[in-house]
């Protein structure tokens, strides 16, 4: 009985990421017609509005076609909340993620939904309205971009590797910065290729994809990691923090690797 259950919740989590999907690429489409023309702002209070009206823009169309999905799951929006979840399932929404870059008219944006339960990531959907492509991921089912599968890189030479990490968030502690600079340097010496970019969603997007080989970031913010880290596992990825340890959304550190070169990166991070 109990798995005839198990494949019966599975079935119904693999028709909410259906609809999840969708959800998102048509919540993208809203937030696309306001992209082209850089968005000019002469202080932070004029920022926040501007970055404001793209989040609602989104939310409008996503929360209510997601909360008809799963009535009973808490709703959380702010994309620099972190830490871990009260038990139970929660939708954790980035309606814009990479907003600063929507505003300066760059290309580096995207919409994302995950499902969380008792936390731990179930299904994500990651939407980039720009290009058309949707990348899913369903616990114990594999990553996919518009339904073909992902898998991660097999390089086994960080030398060999291209790397990537996102910035600090706005505000962060000072020597949260200086282990962000400290990190950078330490893999430019040891990687073939260093990027440095916000926002992490899309560095996580081609490490599940194969692309790049890791990503890493100090901090950092449950909207930011957990679409990517599902991904990037039902990928075949590895997740840790940066010294190797078990992540959870309460750890101070993030790293998404192929498996081949998770030693190496792990000994480059903790220099």
């Amino acid at each position: 009985m109990s798995e005839i259950l198990q494949a019966h919740d599975a079935a119904l989590d693999a028709d909410v990421l259906a609809q999840t999907a969708i959800a998102v690429r048509e919540a993208g489409s809203a937030l696309r017609e306001r992209f082209g023309e850089v968005v000019r702002y002469q202080n932070r209070e004029e920022l926040m509005r501007a970055l404001a009206a793209n989040d609602d823009t989104v939310l409008d169309s996503l929360r209510p076609r997601l909360t008809r999905l799963r009535p009973d799951a808490g709703w959380v929006e702010d994309e620099l909340d972190g830490g871990a979840l009260p038990s139970g399932e929660w939708w954790v929404v980035d309606p814009a993620e990479g907003n600063v870059n929507h505003l300066h008219a760059l290309p580096e944006w995207a919409v994302t939904a995950t499902l969380v339960r008792d936390n731990q990531p179930v299904l994500t959907a990651v939407h980039l309205p720009l290009t058309g492509e949707t990348y899913t991921a369903l616990a114990g089912a594999g990553a996919h971009l518009d339904g073909r599968p992902l898998h991660v890189s097999h390089t086994t030479d960080l030398g060999l590797s291209i790397v990537a990490t996102s910035q600090a968030r706005p505000d962060e502690d000072e020597n949260v910065v200086r282990r962000v600079g400290s990190s950078i340097t330490a893999m430019l010496f040891d990687a073939l290729v260093v990027r440095t970019a916000v926002p992490a969603t899309l560095h996580l997007v081609n490490v599940a994809a194969g692309r790049i080989d890791a990503f890493w970031q100090y901090a950092g913010a449950r909207a930011d990691l957990l679409p990517g880290a599902l991904l990037v596992t039902e990928a075949g990825g590895q997740i840790s923090d940066a010294q190797g340890r078990p992540w959870t959304p309460q750890s101070e550190s993030f790293l998404a690797v192929a498996p081949g070169i998770h030693a190496e990166a792990v000994a480059t991070l903790s220099r």
